[in-house]
């Protein structure tokens, strides 16, 4: 897996300072006077005395009253099953943090509640588990809101407000439940560094995040991250400690209020996205070369996707010389908000629909365009899913499903054929000729599939002469079949042929042996229940 981990769910560490919650003031001590010591010379002029430094003692709760604040989430959650497919899948508990922000709403990690089935939150003082449901998730920023019906639930309970990105240096807090206890635990560090970073939830997607030196460990997930009483960031994840050791994350407000906007509108749309790969440019011969300035402006397009909202306006060779006003410098950075930041923090900061305008070179010319942003449907291959059901058809024991992250993690092919096409799906337009890259993924054993182990991690390309694109196309030539069946793959080798009447006659018997409910499921979320309706009359 990924060595960079996602902290969600166990429990918490007792924090040390508890003790300076006690009110009762400490007595005053008196200065001790230094002794002189035998020998020692009398230089000091008489009457001087020795002045006490008085101590600061920091405030025993910085950032308030947060345990009115806080709640402990404890999610149910049912996990897919993507070697059996037809499975309901694992069922998994775990525990993480989550606080409350206007309107009655829980702001916590999407990896918190991704995959649940039943949500209980606790607060401070109160022995009640109290069920919540999922209101918005963003799995690609690992976000979520949840909310309580229980009506008394947010009585005395105080919203948090959100502050801005904290300086280098500055000392934050973090507020969760972490292993080690049952209740609220606070750890204290600074800032020390502010980067874009993966976000491991969906192991695709990169964000502004903040690096902190405060201890964060599972049960922390969702908790505030504080200073000076405000919200500054939401702890998310770290490294291992096999890893690197004090390294955690936390997701800055940027990225949350961007979150709560896109929202606004009753759904989440998910981040924009140029599709383009880009080059910096450094080198002083390679900018002579493109006719550019000497003045460290500028970054090479390599390439651009055609799915993607750049496809038709961006060309490979473009020099992008500044975005939305901001000049990009060679090493792809530009100033927002006094600070240095990747020039694609200016799309992060947008919304589907919006544009962001680019000036550029083109063949040592001057110009400008204008792009519409949107997200790039090719990219969910090669990210984690979350809440959907495993695609698939089986057909005479043999599962067929497409080819995306969680099949690959689940099965772990090492086909090199297989690896090119997940890695290379965008950046080779794969995806043009195979929408669903079809994979033989597993076998169920039975005497009319006897000898095809050798075909296992195949690709499908065509059956009966018929190229395959899709799952679905692949359900129809199956359903369609003749009575026999000529499945060839891509790459050299002979095809594999089944028997139509033999499989119809094993049909039963592979389904009671291996208990499949469901011999095919094309549709990654269930069909909402007023469209079943509406297909019945």
């Amino acid at each position: 897996m990924k060595r960079l981990f996602v902290i969600g769910y166990l429990g918490f560490l007792f924090a040390p300072f508890l003790h300076a919650q006690d009110s009762t003031p400490a007595p005053p001590v008196e200065p001790q006077v230094p002794r002189q010591q035998p020998g020692a010379s009398r230089s000091s002029p008489p009457g001087q005395a020795v002045v006490p430094v008085p101590v600061p003692i920091a405030p025993p709760k910085p950032n308030g009253p947060v345990q009115k604040s806080l709640v402990r989430i404890t999610a149910t959650a049912v996990e897919p099953d993507y070697r059996a497919p037809w499975n309901a899948g694992a069922l998994q508990r775990g525990v993480g943090a989550g606080f409350v922000i206007s309107g009655n709403r829980i702001l916590t990690n999407a990896h918190v509640v991704a995959n649940s089935r039943y949500l209980t939150v606790e607060r401070d003082g109160d022995p009640n588990k109290y069920p919540a449901m999922v209101q918005f998730i963003a799995n690609d920023c690992d976000l979520a809101l949840i909310t309580v019906s229980a009506p008394d639930f947010f009585k005395n309970m105080i919203p948090l407000k959100f502050g801005g990105i904290p300086a280098l240096e500055a000392t934050v807090s973090a507020y969760g439940y972490p292993i080690g206890g049952e209740r609220m635990s606070v750890t204290t560090g600074i800032v020390s560094r502010i980067d874009f970073q993966l976000y491991s939830h969906s192991s695709i997607d990169q964000h502004l995040a903040i690096q902190i030196s405060a201890q964060i460990n599972p049960g922390n997930s969702g908790g505030p991250v504080m200073q000076d009483g405000k919200v500054v960031g939401v702890a998310f994840q770290g490294y291992s400690g096999d890893v690197a050791q004090g390294v955690a994350y936390m997701i800055p407000t940027p990225v949350i209020k961007r979150f709560l906007q896109d929202i606004s509108n009753g759904h989440y749309d998910e981040y924009p996205d140029l599709a383009i790969t880009y080059a910096k440019l450094q080198n002083p011969t390679q900018r002579k070369f493109l006719g550019l300035k000497d003045d460290d402006h500028g970054v090479l397009v390599s390439s651009v996707v055609a799915a993607g909202p750049s496809d038709g306006i961006l060309r490979p060779g473009d020099v992008l010389l500044a975005i939305d006003g901001h000049p990009i410098a060679s090493d792809a950075n530009v100033e927002l908000e006094g600070e240095r930041a990747q020039f694609e923090e200016v799309v992060e900061r947008k919304f589907k629909g919006d544009s962001v305008k680019f000036d550029l070179l083109r063949d040592k010319q001057p110009m400008t365009v204008t792009i519409k942003l949107y997200k790039p449907w090719p990219y969910s291959v090669q990210g984690h899913s979350y809440d959907v059901r495993p695609r698939y058809v089986l057909y005479g024991g043999l599962l067929f499903q497409p080819l995306n992250l969680d099949m690959l993690e689940a099965y772990r092919l090492a086909d090199l054929r297989l690896r090119h096409f997940f890695e290379y799906f965008i950046l080779e337009q794969i995806y043009l000729q195979h929408p669903d890259v079809i994979v033989l993924s597993n076998i169920l054993p039975d005497p009319i599939n006897t000898y095809l182990a050798p075909y296992r991690g195949a690709i499908v390309d065509e059956v009966n002469g018929k190229k395959i694109r899709t799952l679905d196309e692949l359900a129809d030539a199956f359903a369609q079949a003749p009575e026999r069946l000529v499945i060839r793959m891509i790459g050299d080798g002979p095809p594999l042929v089944l028997d139509r009447n033999k499989v119809e006659a094993a049909r039963e018997r592979i389904k009671t042996r291996y208990n499949v409910a469901n011999e095919q499921n094309l549709q990654e979320r269930p069909e909402p229940a007023e469209s079943k309706q509406a297909n019945k009359t």
